[in-house]
């Protein structure tokens, strides 16, 4: 299909994009969330305004123990990025995770997030990560964390005329192991259960433990209770209450109960994997 008549423009400063956002256009950057959408109708914006050449929003730099990620900076810089490979290899590897290569050439971090997809890579490992959001607007910005971003399916804390400027992720400390686990839906690269674990281990014993979930149900989760229960050491145990509770979706790909099931199996690979790299 063809998309509906918009206005296009082409921002060269945050500051431009703003004031189009705050007058209603509809931000576009990598495309690979608003153009299909577009295309079948489902999205119909009068007015788009182009973000995806400001230099302002694309860098990935480390300040004061964090990890500074502009919002667009692309799926393949973060996978390929040093920085994030030695400090924050969750991100990265769950970068390497998105699409297909053409898809983590045009993406971006920031779109992905602000389109909410219940399925996609980026929430589990956020949420993992303890990772913040800068959401920013003409007034100012304000910090929104990970838990707090993602509301429902394709609904996020984002306020009218606001964008996700950066996204804050921690420069990992020795002796933290992390793994990205996925299966994967095989036509279009999203994951029907995505885990990422993050884990910090000392004399044998779990003291550290993060569990993020996509995928499962409509909104991304912190599976609080396995991080509880992994310290008595038991995987198998702690990963059986990963879908404890939750209401999971249920459409062509999987059914509820056969995510929930999955949610179980993946979670321990996540963590053992973790473990490993501890």
């Amino acid at each position: 299909m063809i998309s509906q008549p918009f206005e296009y423009s082409k921002a060269a400063t945050l500051a431009d994009a703003l004031k189009a956002v705050a007058a209603g256009a509809k931000p576009l950057a990598g495309g690979m969330s608003l153009i299909p959408l577009m295309k079948l109708r489902l999205a119909a914006p009068d007015s788009i305004v182009d973000i995806g050449s400001i230099a302002g929003l694309n860098y990935i730099k480390e300040e004061g123990g964090s990890i500074h990620i502009g919002a667009g900076s692309t799926h393949h810089q973060i996978e390929a990025s040093a920085l994030l490979r030695a400090k924050c290899p969750l991100i990265a590897e769950t970068a390497s995770w998105i699409g297909d290569v053409q898809v983590r050439n045009r993406g971006t971090i920031g779109g992905s997030v602000a389109h909410a997809d219940p399925a996609a890579d980026y929430p589990a490992a956020l949420i993992a990560l303890e990772a913040k959001f800068v959401l920013a607007n003409q007034n100012g910005e304000r910090t929104v964390s990970a838990a707090d971003f993602f509301v429902d399916t394709f609904t996020t804390a984002l306020e009218p005329g606001e964008l996700v400027r950066e996204v804050i992720v921690p420069a990992e400390a020795g002796g933290v192991g992390t793994s990205y686990q996925k299966m994967v839906q095989p036509a279009s690269g999203f994951a029907i259960v995505g885990v990422a674990a993050r884990i910090a281990s000392s004399g044998g014993k779990i003291t550290m433990a993060r569990v993020g979930v996509t995928g499962v149900s409509p909104t991304p989760y912190r599976a609080a209770n396995v991080e509880a229960a992994l310290a008595n050491g038991d995987v198998a145990a702690a990963s059986a209450l990963v879908s404890e509770g939750v209401e999971a979706n249920s459409d062509i790909h999987a059914s509820a109960n056969y995510r929930l099931q999955m949610a179980k199996v993946f979670c321990a690979r996540a963590i053992r994997a973790a473990m490993s790299r501890a």
